[in-house]
């Protein structure tokens, strides 16, 4: 109590409450939360390390599959060391250049996954519509160029977020009702007008979302047009196993992302420690459903680790 009050005083540091109205269900919360961080980082590592081991995997699929695994060790990675403070020590205070750089993190991670998802549809559109032409088009070093140009985009769209607030002056009330710093929530300290703040995030959330959703939309348009062509039964069912991983991944992602999105925006009648717990699991099961469904979906991958972890 003695931290959080000089902590509460001091106007460059702000507060993470945690979970609201489930303070003292920390240490029990903690230890699932911290359960799923640790296999989250285990599995997509494993994934990590497997792929740079075997000369077979160094293939644009696979390299976008260590993609999504760094993205996924990132986005979590951004709260959870934090929220374990607060679980374990009571650690509640974060400086405002602190809660800023958390919160450009991640927001960046997130749209950089977005467009690593967009690429894996664009990548399985390359497969089944041009199998032929799949050697020439996504090659390696083309695959590194899409990762970095994402990045890019991730680092340009994320970075006006935590200039915009630096100039924002800031209330007495420095409580922050979450386990991180998230955009909207920081905004609402604010004591001055964030016209230009709120309509700046929600602005870049459609335009990142939209147009990366439309993208997909449109890559399996013109792959189930194509499968749909495809007399053979086993080329059918080939062609169709291929994005079986993919969708899967996205709907996973998505369904999580509108989901804990609707119920934050919508879900008036649901508790607040609601929010946050659907919050923070939106940033720990991904990383950890995503390598197990391309572990399953793909054998020439499930092999390799099975491999090592073998001979272990």
């Amino acid at each position: 109590m003695a931290v959080f009050n000089l902590t509460h005083s001091d106007p460059s540091t702000f507060i993470l409450i945690g979970i609201p109205d489930l303070e003292t269900a920390h240490i029990w919360i903690s230890i699932p939360f911290s359960m799923l961080y640790i296999i989250g980082l285990l599995v997509n590592f494993m994934v990590l390390f497997v792929v740079g081991k075997e000369q077979t995997l160094h293939k644009p699929m696979y390299l976008l599959l260590c993609m999504l695994a760094l993205t996924d060790i990132g986005s979590s990675t951004s709260i959870m060391p934090m929220a374990l403070c607060i679980f374990w020590f009571n650690l509640k205070g974060i400086t405002v250049g602190g809660c800023f750089t958390q919160m450009f993190f991640i927001h960046m991670f997130s749209v950089m996954q977005s467009a690593v998802l967009m690429a894996m549809a664009f990548d399985r559109y390359v497969a089944i519509c041009n199998p032929l032409r799949y050697a020439t088009v996504l090659t390696n070093a083309r695959i590194a160029k899409l990762g970095l140009v994402g990045l890019i985009r991730a680092v340009l769209l994320m970075l006006p977020l935590p200039l915009l607030l630096s100039r924002q002056p800031f209330c007495a009330n420095h409580i922050i009702p979450h386990t991180y710093c998230e955009h909207i929530a920081v905004v609402k300290m604010s004591c001055g007008d964030t016209t230009v703040n709120r309509t700046y995030g929600l602005v870049v959330a459609f335009v990142v979302t939209g147009l990366d959703l439309t993208l997909v939309a449109l890559s399996y348009s013109l792959i189930i047009r194509a499968i749909l062509r495809i007399s053979s039964k086993k080329a059918y069912e080939k062609a169709l196993n291929t994005c079986t991983a993919h969708l899967c991944v996205m709907l996973t992602s998505f369904t999580l992302f509108f989901f804990s999105a609707l119920t934050h925006r919508f879900g008036q009648h649901v508790s607040l420690h609601v929010h946050i717990i659907l919050a923070n699991l939106f940033f720990l099961l991904p990383p950890i459903l995503n390598p197990i469904i391309y572990g399953v979906k793909i054998k020439e991958l499930r092999d390799k680790v099975g491999k090592y972890t073998c001979r272990r």
